[in-house]
Parts: structure tokens; sequence; C-alpha cells
């Protein structure tokens, strides 16, 4: 391995992954020995991203460098009393959950699925049917891109696998659910996520990721999602970490010609987190679609940076991000929208909005096109404010005071977002969520 950083807090996890493999996680095929050492060696060569980089040039990870995070040696005991505010309500769920990054078999539930369609957690799907897991795992997901990125691929262990036959509906939502716990040292979790639906095929696929510790933990995750032709998969992201937590993350997408991608991130948690995500439009006639919600208040800083990569023609994708700040929050939104040579009839739309709902709040936003084709459409912009003062007027002047008010216009910006989600039973849970945050932002708006 070559010689690694000391000053960023690198050797610290280059350390804790020679601790991972000698644990146990030795006993895997060859490919992923080698996958692994890889990513360990890209991680170190490049270090934690700094504010001197321009991606990163707004959200510091020095916290996450600097915190002594150790590998979780076993799941914590839980109940299923207290995962439910976290899951959806079902008689019959599929679904996985994880405690600190492990695999939790008591708590998961995945019969009545139809035939051929596998959804375990990847430890387990990797002892059967490893093939298939080789072909894609860590091909859509760029190492040298993100170093949180290499980070995850070295200590690759477990995960959600979901694979769907072509020409096969799967009904039921596919629902998977990380939650972590702090217990005498802060722990980190890097869960690996790998969705592969093929020709014709039909899924929404949740995750959900969330903690009540009010300790500092580290949740680095990534989803790798293919997407065959004329498949169409819906995914929602969930992210309620808790209050001291750090979330990064890492979303790719590949589509085949003529299908249908769509990915909500919903986030509300977590004191620092941050979402790269990838939508690769690579079959003609595709479509993809990106509805993003964050309500952040108190000293919360979530960063999402997005790109949409159009290389081939005759594409369609749609980009809405909603941004709620309240107290000292900040939010960094970086939206990329790239038009290859070649990719003509491309339709692209980007568009950030962020409400600001104290003095001290902040949202910086940066849409961007780069575009190689002469005959597309692509449009893109930002918005950022405080309440419409006339929207305020007009609605006391119909009766009610100034925190009811203040309270619906706030649900409004949010609801637009919500009103895109297709499954009711998400939606309605989503809006419980969302209510009662916006209704702490309205009180501090008011107070204020």
């Amino acid at each position: 391995m070559t010689a690694t950083r000391t000053s960023d807090g690198t050797a610290h996890f280059v350390d804790r992954h020679k601790e991972f493999s000698a644990n146990g996680a030795g006993g895997t095929p060859e490919w992923l020995k080698h996958l692994r050492e890889v990513a360990i060696e890209r991680f170190a060569e490049q270090g934690f991203p700094t504010t001197r980089q321009e991606e990163w040039r707004l959200t510091s990870v020095k916290r996450i460098a600097e915190h002594p995070f150790a590998l979780p040696h076993a799941a914590d005991t839980m109940t299923p009393d207290q995962l439910t505010p976290f899951l959806l309500p079902s008689e019959e769920p599929v679904r996985l959950v994880f405690v600190n990054g492990i695999f939790v078999p008591g708590l998961s539930h995945t019969a009545s699925l139809p035939a051929g369609v596998q959804v375990r957690n990847l430890a387990a799907a990797l002892a059967e049917d490893a093939p298939l897991i080789e072909k894609h795992l860590g091909k859509h997901a760029d190492m040298d891109r993100n170093p949180f990125t290499a980070l995850n691929t070295a200590f690759v262990g477990d995960g959600a696998f979901v694979y769907v036959p072509a020409n096969t509906l799967v009904e039921q939502p596919v629902e998977c659910v990380f939650f972590s716990t702090s217990g005498e040292e802060p722990v980190m979790s890097h869960p690996r996520n790998l969705v592969v639906v093929e020709n014709g095929g039909r899924l929404a696929f949740i995750e959900t990721y969330g903690g009540t510790a009010r300790r500092p933990y580290l949740t680095n995750a990534v989803t790798e999602v293919v997407v065959g032709d004329n498949a169409r998969v819906d995914c929602y992201r969930i992210q309620r970490e808790g209050e001291q937590a750090f979330h990064i993350a890492t979303t790719t997408s590949t589509q085949g010609r003529d299908s249908r991608y769509s990915l909500t991130p919903i986030v509300l948690g977590a004191s620092l987190s941050r979402h790269y995500i990838l939508m690769g439009m690579n079959g003609e006639g595709g479509e993809g679609t990106l509805n993003g919600l964050y309500l952040m208040s108190g000293d919360q800083h979530v960063d999402h940076n997005t790109v949409i990569d159009h290389a081939v023609p005759h594409c369609d994708s749609h980009e809405y991000f909603n941004g709620v700040l309240a107290g000292r929050s900040h939010a960094v939104f970086s939206g990329k929208i790239v038009v290859r040579p070649g990719a003509q009839k491309t339709d692209s739309k980007q568009t950030n909005n962020n409400l600001l709902l104290s003095d001290d709040a902040r949202a910086d936003s940066q849409p961007q096109l780069e575009i190689y084709a002469d005959d597309v459409r692509c449009t893109h912009g930002a918005t950022l404010g405080p309440l419409d003062e006339d929207a305020l007027f007009y609605l006391r002047t119909r009766g009610l005071d100034r925190e009811r008010a203040n309270a619906l216009l706030t649900y409004g910006f949010g609801v637009e977002i919500l009103n895109r989600v297709a499954l009711p039973e998400l939606r309605e849970r989503l809006d419980t969520l969302v209510k009662e945050r916006l209704h702490d932002f309205s009180r501090m708006r008011v107070a204020g």
C-alpha cells in the first residue's frame, strides 16, 4: 500500500481497515478482496477532501476526519417498538433492517416476493450469487471522484441487495432501514446497497437512515442502482439521523433505453450531511427525475452535489430541490447538467428553491449547465429568500393569525415536493414528519 497521509486523520481510518480485514473479512471472493484493497489505497492517496477543493469549498469535513470512529462489532439489541417511528405501516412488509451497519434478521421480513426476486442482505447474497454482484458492485460509484466512496468500498461488508428479473413487477415497496446507535465510543458504518432491475422490471425502493443517539457517529452510505431497458424504478431516501450525527452518501444510477428512474431524497436530520448524486442517462428515450426536500434548523449543514449526465440522445431529466432553513443552518446545492457530444434532443430542467426563516440561515446555490450538443433544451434556476410578505398579508386578511399564516405558506413550500411521491403510505408518513418540523420552524420565525 502507498504511504498514507496523517495530517488529515486518514491514517486512523486506514488502521480501522486493517482491523476490518483481519476480523473475518478475508473469507470473501478474491475479486472483492482486490476491490477493497484498491479502494483503501485510493482513499489513502486522496485523503479527506478539504475546502480548497471546488466541490467541497463550502462543506468542511474536518470534524469527521479528526473523530476517532470505531467499527461496530455487533448490532445493538433493538425492539420493533423502538424502530416503529422509522418504519412504514405494513402488515406484510418487504423490509431489511440494519443496526450500526449489521443485518438484523429478527427485525426483517422478505416473504411473499415474486419468483426470482431477491431482497436480502449483501453479505448473504455474496455467498450465493457472487457473479451477479461482481458484475455491478463498484462499477458505477467512482472511487476516484470521491474519497468517501472509496472509504465505503474499502469497508464493503453488508447492506441491501435487491434484484428484479426481467418483466417482473414487485408490487410492494422494498424498505431498507439503517439505524445507528452510540455506546461507549463513537461508531461508523458503511452501508453498501446494490439495486439491479432487469429489462421491463418495476420496483419501488425506500432507504431510511435514522438514529436517536445524541452522541456523534458516522454513516457513510453508497447505493448503486441499475435500471434496465423499459424498466421503472422509483427510489426514496429519508435521512433522519441523530442531532450530532455525520451522514455522507453517494447514490449513482445508470439507465437503459426507454427506462424511467426517479430519486426523492428527504433530509431532516444529522449535524452535517452531504449527498453526491450521479444520474447516468445511458439509453435513448430514458427519463430521470430528482425531487429533493431538506428542512434544516439550529446549526445543521446540508450539501447536495448532483450531476445528471446525458450521454445519449432523446432523454429527459427533471430536477427540483426545495429547502427550508431556520436558525443558523446552512444549505449548499451544486447541480450540474451535462449534455455530451451527440446527445441531441436532450430536454433537461433544474430548479433549486430555498426559503429562509431566519436572518442567520444561509443557502448557497450553484446550478450549472455543461452542454456539448446544439439541438437541446436545457434550463436551470435558483431562488432564495424569506416568506412573501404580500402572501402573508393576504392570508391574515382572511382571518389567519401570523403564526398560522407562516405555517401554511411554509408547508406549501414543502408539500410541492411531497405531492410528487407516488406511494400513498409513504407520502402520508412524510407529510406528518414535515408538518412536525415546519410547525417548529414557524414558531421560531414568529418568536424571532
